[in-house]
């Protein structure tokens, strides 16, 4: 049997491990395969320019097939359901069976589904692929009372393009305050006030208990028995890793598929990356999964490099990104631990700002909202390992360049 790699997910990762795997030199077959009929595309304009109507599918599309025929990589629809390392195969659905040398998990995740009374009505929707958008599009319109499920980033760029588009928007969350799980109190306030500043209602302790409606969905009822009437709902409320066909495989699994600083899982024929994926973080000292573009590709080139039998390692400062009406909020970092917090500009007042945490004197993670220098920076300190005193950084009339 020739050289084949086959990559599992037509995803941001497979996108890159593609290109890396030609440039890594590579020359046997390459075949991507994917449940979606789609080419590989960027995820987070779904939920804005997507949904707007602002850009097409091929708009959206990471690399023209074009690009993919010169380098003759093969991509087929069609649902993998079981990985048979023994014999190098793979058995799809319609029964084809498929035989590889080397074998990418590029699988990704799905959205978390809520199961409560109500929610197979029409009207409520999810936010991960195009399938889903494609499905909201139809319930859309101004004026139209939109509830989401979630006051996660997901839930809160869902109701910054819905207000864009004229509709009421009002956020349920079940916690005290929203992005609880994922950042500090300065900044869930910030956001609470700017979603409220742009017309959206913000409720936290909201549980939803149920969903009414007689084919659609027409209010949400929350465990306290406050009622929201609705005209359609999207519920973000996260994901799980795709992790069962490598499960079942018997490739390591623990809230995500296992991979070592190569990329490579307890298989050493088979590699994975992007949410799929645990990696150890050195940076951090612990195990992490991100859901994150950034993460995605950085793992891909590596993996790309494992398969080709190059030694490159994956560590890499983890960063994000949110969009939200005019704002940019860049992410270097994780924050959880900090101990102080430094913030650059009054987030009380501004719609520019920048939060520095600190542990132990060390920079540890920063959010930075239309500050792209300040974003720039944190990750130089951070990566780098650098001194910085916060005073300096919370001075505002010090230049981003002078701060070191």
């Amino acid at each position: 049997m020739t050289n084949k790699c086959i990559i599992l997910g037509a995803s941001h990762a497979a996108a890159q491990l593609v290109t890396s795997l030609r440039q890594e030199g590579w020359e046997g077959e390459i075949q991507v395969i994917s449940d979606e009929p789609y080419l590989p595309y960027h995820r987070p304009p779904l939920s804005k320019a997507f949904l707007a109507g602002d850009k097409s599918i091929d708009d959206l599309q990471i690399r023209p097939q074009s690009f993919y025929d010169k380098l003759n990589v093969r991509f087929q629809q069609g649902r993998v359901t079981q990985v048979n390392r023994v014999e190098k195969s793979l058995l799809l659905e319609s029964g084809e069976e498929l035989q590889f040398s080397k074998l990418a998990l590029c699988t990704g995740a799905r959205v978390k589904k809520v199961s409560l009374p109500g929610s197979d009505l029409k009207g409520i929707h999810y936010l991960r692929n195009i399938a889903d958008v494609q499905g909201l599009q139809g319930d859309i319109g101004q004026g139209k009372r939109v509830v989401i499920i979630g006051g996660g980033y997901i839930g809160l760029e869902a109701a910054s393009a819905m207000r864009k588009l004229g509709m009421h928007a009002t956020v349920l969350e079940r916690s005290s305050r929203i992005l609880q799980r994922v950042s500090a109190p300065e900044l869930s306030a910030f956001y609470q006030r700017i979603h409220t500043e742009e017309g959206a209602d913000i409720r936290t302790n909201m549980s939803v208990s149920k969903f009414v409606g007689d084919s659609y969905v027409e209010k949400v009822v929350c465990e306290d028995g406050t009622e929201f009437q609705a005209d359609l709902v999207v519920i973000g409320i996260g994901v799980n890793p795709n992790v069962e066909l490598a499960e079942s495989a018997g490739i390591s699994v623990d809230n995500g598929i296992l991979v070592d600083k190569h990329c490579q899982t307890n298989d050493p024929d088979i590699v994975a990356a992007g949410d799929c994926t645990r990696h150890f973080n050195e940076i951090y000292g612990r195990s992490l999964r991100l859901e994150s573009v950034p993460n995605a590709n950085e793992q891909a080139k590596v993996a790309a490099a494992t398969i080709c039998g190059h030694d490159k390692e994956y560590n890499s400062l983890p960063w994000f990104w949110s969009d939200q009406y005019d704002l940019k909020l860049q992410i270097s970092g994780l924050s959880e631990g900090y101990d102080q917090i430094i913030v650059r500009k009054d987030p009380d007042k501004d719609r520019s700002f920048a939060a520095f945490y600190f542990k132990e004197g060390k920079l540890i993670s920063a959010d930075c909202i239309n500050r792209p220098q300040e974003f720039m920076l944190s990750k130089k300190i951070i990566s780098q390992s650098l001194n910085v005193d916060p005073e300096r950084l919370e001075n505002n009339s010090i230049p981003v360049n002078q701060l070191l």
